[in-house]
């Protein structure tokens, strides 16, 4: 029979949302643009008394232009923080090679912030030194790793194709709906799925469910109020 005492040192397996964050955030941000600013488009023309054809290719224009402008804005941004992160990396590089005893007292100084005694500290330093320097400099100095890397592609990627998910929604539901209805229709149907995207995204982020849904939402419902006012009021006013 076991020993119900025996200590258990098994690796359990562990999920981090920081791992996460990247393809997240993204993809999160992407689906929500494409959702709100393409039915509150929609919603606007069809407010102004536009034809079922012209809310249609509105929508589709605000897929397309959307879906693009966010992969742009995302590589842009990304780009941006790894050519600043290889400069640190390259920087750090020149660094080791320069002065590798100057760095390693600078990791070892590290470790005893982190609240190692400063013999072990030394110990740990000089051990990850002789493994891989660059990689130790980079975690523990820079604070870069694999999974936090910035990807531009990846980024720019998730954007477009989120933004395109979400903005088929609110165009599939105007194809599909009767004319008089699709700005009832199209609101509704925008508020459940951002409703839905906001609780998978805290529930993935390990966030307060039903207030991100009712934020969601609530800003939601806003932007397409606006939208339909102004499409209201230029259509009555304006020939």
């Amino acid at each position: 029979m076991p020993n119900s005492d025996m200590t258990d040192f098994s690796s359990p397996v562990e999920h981090y949302v920081v791992k996460q964050l990247g393809w997240l955030r993204a993809s999160v941000l992407g689906a929500n643009d494409g959702i709100l600013s393409t039915s509150s488009l929609m919603i606007g023309v069809a407010s102004a008394h536009g034809s079922t054809n012209s809310i249609l290719i509105a929508g589709l224009s605000g897929l397309i232009a959307g879906a693009m402008s966010m992969a742009a804005g995302e590589y842009v941004s990304v780009s941006s923080q790894y050519d600043m992160e290889q400069a640190d990396v390259a920087r750090e590089h020149a660094e080791l090679l320069a002065n590798p005893h100057a760095e390693k007292k600078e990791l070892a100084e590290i470790y005893v912030e982190r609240g190692l005694d400063r013999a072990l500290a030394i110990q740990v330093a000089d051990q990850l030194m002789k493994h891989n320097a660059l990689e130790a400099h980079m975690r523990d100095e820079l604070g870069l790793s694999d999974a936090l890397a910035a990807r531009p592609f990846q980024a720019a990627l998730a954007s477009a194709a989120s933004f395109s998910g979400g903005a088929i929604i609110p165009f599939l539901t105007a194809l599909l709906s009767p004319t008089y209805l699709i700005n009832i229709i199209m609101s509704l149907v925008s508020i459940l799925g951002l409703a839905v995207l906001g609780m998978v995204g805290a529930h993935i982020g390990g966030a307060n469910v039903p207030k991100a849904a009712l934020r969601v939402t609530f800003c939601g419902a806003l932007a397409m109020i606006a939208t339909a006012a102004i499409g209201s009021f230029f259509g009555t006013h304006v020939a």
